[in-house]
């Protein structure tokens, strides 16, 4: 089996949203939508601080679609349109949705997107890889791994582009991968593990 997945090192990410732009320019997200987010924990806004000054404190939490093993989205799609394939990650065939967004409402993480009106793009071209499938009006949207990209054996571009080096892909079925290596050492953990979706993403701190 395979099963790919990101390891996210809480510690060393700076907040600089390069892997929410990288994986917007990547996989042509329109304007107005993101796949990859960069949370600032325990604050309502964007870079945000804990405390009150002169003691503050900030602290990163990077979010996109979890890929996870038993995913809610999956459950409640009514025509099969999300589905995991055959390396662990949970994908959507855009043919199938019939955009009501039921997997919206499912997923705890707040991973998906959904297309209201014609998508827009600033500059007004498809800009993103060319393997990547554009989107229409009325289809929800996500994180794919960066799918066309790693079937061709690269590594997803939010990965690629982080100045902190705070993201590690790869096999978590494979215990020899490093993303294996970095969990088991690190002691990485998933978020909301109490929905028991077992998602493919872990976090840690180092």
């Amino acid at each position: 089996m395979t099963r790919f997945g990101l390891a996210i090192n809480t510690g060393r990410c700076i907040g600089c949203h390069t892997c929410a732009n990288a994986c917007k320019m990547q996989n042509n997200v329109p304007m107005g939508m993101l796949w990859n987010r960069v949370l600032t924990e325990g604050c309502d806004i964007v870079d945000g601080a804990v405390g009150q000054y002169p003691n503050v404190s900030r602290a990163y939490l990077p979010v996109a679609c979890q890929h996870c093993e038993n995913p809610a989205c999956l459950r409640v799609c009514p025509t099969g349109a999300t589905y995991k394939d055959e390396k662990g990650r949970v994908e959507i065939a855009y043919d199938k949705c019939i955009g009501c967004r039921t997997c919206m409402a499912a997923c705890p993480y707040n991973a998906r997107v959904f297309n209201w009106n014609e998508p827009r793009r600033d500059p007004d071209f498809n800009y993103g890889d060319k393997d990547v499938p554009v989107r229409g009006k009325g289809v929800v949207e996500k994180c794919t791994l960066c799918k066309e990209r790693t079937d061709r054996g690269d590594i997803p571009m939010c990965v690629r582009v982080c100045p902190g080096r705070a993201r590690v892909y790869g096999d978590l079925d494979d215990p020899e991968s490093e993303i294996s290596k970095v969990v088991r050492e690190n002691h990485a953990y998933q978020l909301l593990e109490e929905f028991g979706t077992r998602p493919q993403l872990r976090y840690y701190n180092a």
